[in-house]
């Protein structure tokens, strides 16, 4: 069996990781803003003031807010049926708790969509990722409030009241599950904790971040409710960061620590926002780690109420863990997680392990836990592309990685798994959101950019983006 009629092949992207032009048209300041760049050896720092002497690449990302008109020209080149970007909380209320939206973000947003949809292209929208108005932070702790539920509810009614006739799928937020680790507290969860210095080496309360998530899903939850109102033909989508784990050894322990680390990491959020519930092993998770959820009676009923009704995730790599760390001591990195070093895999130039089969082994994973539709909103090869003298972009490593995961999704379509569409991660050059640097490429189109900001901006085929239009051309069948 092969990809089914109308699946939505594109790619993906963020808006704090691309737009730039970060205080246009008045757009407030987001945490995303007050985070400078950094490198593979060198962590990211948290500036909540602005220090010029720091370099802030969401002040250009790849300049898509103003050239958005020509990416659609690239994309609609390739073939795109869908594209998944995220709206800029901070660009339609600046503050987060304003009276009245921004109506020069709200109409720029319009222009957007109705650009993407002249060209075809099936919008996937990302309702919040990493772009919380830092207000919000600075004055109300970020997501340990609980105000801060309304202040989204309201934000993602305005959203889902103004592009209704527009969009058709939306995801509230990106890979909820990120709030699970300590890295994600502030750029996922608003957190900030007074000396915090780096992105990487925050200061960290289990039971504050994790009442901070369990305030995320009930607002998750109330956005999905209110849009089943305004338009009963929407879909609602997880998106979940899938670290795909297995045992280093067929030691018994290794077993029972993989299975209970997925679990929690995993599948949690996802059970939350499928099932309407939190599952019997979060409990008892809680329990044991002394975390006390603050969590009503009238929230659980609005996790009941607002489920989702199909599944996306980003995989970029799994990892192994064991029981035995004395024995097993090298490490790899990852999209915010790593692990122990799985001597089957090769890996990346940034000690990202590559596992194209771990795809298939996920999709069936997910598929027959949840029996809902799946698209896999993010996968790619971060890498450093070279310009050839006369422009040309040969990147094959690129090709290669995608090739090869493209096969182990058809073979899970032949599994019986209902997968509906794949959407590449940054299918434009942006800035990474691990290291801040420009020179980590994912894209099919290469943009003229370093990690300061030095470059025309201007945009080139990759070779990777002839190969991406002949797949999609295909409905995947050519691969060559």
């Amino acid at each position: 069996m092969g990809f089914k009629e109308g699946f939505l092949w594109g790619g993906a992207t963020s808006a704090n990781q691309c737009e730039g032009s970060y205080d246009a048209d008045g757009k407030g300041l987001s945490v995303s803003d007050v985070v400078t760049n950094g490198s593979h050896t060198r962590p990211r720092r948290i500036s909540l003031n602005r220090d010029s002497s720091y370099v802030y690449p969401s002040e250009w990302g790849s300049d898509c807010y103003r050239r958005y008109e020509e990416d659609f020209d690239l994309f609609a080149e390739m073939g795109f049926k869908a594209y998944r970007f995220s709206i800029d909380w901070s660009r339609i209320f600046p503050n987060g708790d304003d009276s009245e939206p921004n109506e020069l973000g709200l109409a720029y947003y319009e222009r957007f969509l109705m650009a993407l949809r002249s060209h075809g292209i099936e919008p996937v929208v990302t309702l919040s990722h990493s772009e919380m108005p830092l207000h919000l932070v600075t004055e109300y702790g970020g997501w340990r409030n609980k105000r801060v539920i309304d202040f989204y509810v309201r934000y993602a009614t305005t959203v889902l009241e103004r592009y209704s006739d527009l969009v058709t799928y939306w995801l509230p937020f990106n890979e909820v599950n990120d709030m699970l680790l300590p890295m994600s507290a502030f750029g996922q969860g608003g957190i900030y904790h007074e000396g915090t210095e780096f992105f990487t080496e925050q200061p960290d309360y289990l039971n504050e971040r994790l009442n901070a998530l369990n305030n995320i899903m009930v607002a998750a939850a109330r956005a999905v409710k209110a849009g089943r109102a305004i338009n009963p033909a929407f879909h609602f989508g997880t998106m979940i960061c899938h670290i795909t784990q297995y045992p280093r050894t067929c030691c018994p322990e290794d077993q029972l620590l993989v299975q209970a680390d997925d679990l929690y990491r995993n599948c949690m959020c996802s059970d939350v926002m499928l099932r309407g519930e939190y599952p019997y092993y979060a409990w008892t998770y809680f329990r044991r780690h002394d975390v006390e959820l603050d969590l009503s009676g009238e929230e659980r009923a609005d996790l009941k109420a607002g489920t989702c009704d199909f599944y996306t995730f980003s995989y970029y790599q799994s990892i192994c863990q064991t029981a035995r760390e004395d024995e097993f001591t090298d490490q790899t990195s990852g999209n915010i997680m790593g692990g122990v070093r799985n001597p089957y895999l090769e890996l990346t130039d940034w000690d990202w392990p590559i596992d194209p089969v771990g795809l298939r082994y996920t999709l069936n994973k997910v598929y027959d836990r949840y029996r809902v539709p799946v698209m896999i909103t993010e996968n790619g090869l971060g890498a450093v592309d070279t310009v050839e003298p006369d422009g040309a972009i040969h990147d094959t490593y690129r090709i290669e990685y995608l090739r090869r995961h493209i096969e182990e999704m058809k073979k899970a379509v032949d599994d019986g798994v209902d997968l509906i569409g794949y959407t590449p991660w940054g299918c434009i050059d942006l800035v990474s959101v691990s290291t801040g640097e420009m020179r980590k490429r994912y894209g099919f189109i290469y943009v003229d950019a370093d990690d300061e900001g030095r470059g025309t901006f201007n945009r080139s085929r990759k070779d990777s983006f002839y190969w991406y239009k002949k797949v999609i051309a295909s409905n995947g069948e050519d691969l060559s």
